[in-house]
């Protein structure tokens, strides 16, 4: 589970501006300020399957744009490459650090 929220949170933070007023008020209130759903809905005067369904249908819209843009992937593999970059600056590298920075024009 934390795997998944850990996930949808990243997916949220990029795509945040592309979801309506409502879809980040529920992804905000349920993911990142921990309400449960009935809070939600006795907040928004909805009901607690008005609220699960509005985000899980946001849930797969923030993966349909991550398919389509990459941005948590590329951020991914940018700090995988960082990464590995900082380990072969402190090993003194040379090589590596040269072909880590190729990695990471090729992300562009």
């Amino acid at each position: 589970m934390l795997d998944k929220t850990t996930r949808v949170n990243y997916l949220f933070d990029f795509y945040y501006v592309l979801l309506t007023k409502k879809q980040r008020e529920y992804m905000e209130m349920y993911y990142l300020e921990d309400y449960s759903l009935g809070e939600i809905s006795e907040i928004h005067h909805v009901s607690r399957q008005a609220v699960y369904d509005n985000i899980k249908q946001t849930e797969n819209m923030l993966e349909t744009y991550e398919k389509k843009l990459n941005l948590y992937k590329k951020f991914q593999e940018r700090t995988e490459i960082i990464d590995a970059l900082q380990e072969a600056t402190a090993h003194k590298k040379h090589t590596e650090i040269e072909r880590l920075i190729d990695r990471l024009k090729e992300l562009d």
